[in-house]
């Protein structure tokens, strides 16, 4: 892996935002008392200097990865990340799910390439002036699987296979896609809050995973790094 040391991982930056801020102690996943700094009124606090650790462990991969023309796809469909995933994909040109994960989506893909085929097509249609063949209650309908289709394929509609590494964004709202991941063994970056469990995927990031200022952050990150792999090619 090429190692790219300075991805510019202020700890008082990520202070500012908000990642250190855990769960409630009640909540906390044993797993995660490593990446622990310390317990305040009830609440764990994580411990920084982790997160810079894996936060850059994971720009050097994406970084990588980039340079080596892999894809990406960003999965957060919970909010406040649904928003964030959509913008940061698109800046840094990666596949993205933020609205229902769709079983089998990946584990399924013979379907998932049938129903973006069926995407595809309906988007001609209407571009090319196709449902005005149709009677009005025919076109209402086509229109109505456009739109179903759009919101929940929309963001992968140019994959043409399998993602190489998938960034996610919240472990306990996305665990269908991660299980999908670890059944293909497609490598996985994701934030991991203290109620979590690091073990489930590749490179956890410790943070706080609620709150729009650490998403938003950590999804910079990512992508800048994903984009200065693109551009080293």
């Amino acid at each position: 892996m090429t190692k790219r040391k300075n991805w510019n991982i202020n700890l008082k930056e990520m202070i500012g935002v908000g990642v250190h801020l855990g769960h409630q102690t009640r909540k906390c996943n044993p797993k995660m008392a490593p990446y622990i700094f310390k317990d305040r009124k009830d609440m764990h606090i994580i411990n920084l200097t982790k997160t810079a650790r894996f936060l850059s462990e994971a720009c050097d991969f994406v970084f990588d990865g980039a340079r080596r023309g892999k894809q990406f796809m960003i999965v957060g469909t919970k909010n406040p990340g649904a928003d964030a995933t959509k913008l940061a994909a698109l800046a840094a040109r990666c596949h993205y799910v933020n609205k229902k994960w769709l079983g089998g989506m990946l584990t399924n893909w013979f379907t998932t390439e049938a129903r973006l085929e069926k995407l595809k097509n309906l988007m001609k249609k209407k571009n090319t002036g196709g449902f005005d063949r149709f009677t009005k209650k025919e076109a209402a309908l086509l229109k109505r699987e456009l739109n179903k289709l759009q919101e929940y394929l929309g963001g992968i509609k140019y994959m043409t296979k399998l993602p190489d590494i998938v960034i996610i964004l919240d472990q306990k709202g996305e665990s269908t896609a991660i299980r999908e991941c670890i059944t293909l063994g497609i490598p996985t970056i994701c934030l991991v809050d203290t109620d979590c469990d690091p073990d489930l995927v590749d490179i956890p990031i410790p943070t706080n995973d609620d709150g729009r200022g650490p998403i938003r952050l950590i999804l910079k990150k990512l992508t800048s790094a994903i984009r200065a792999g693109r551009e080293a090619i």
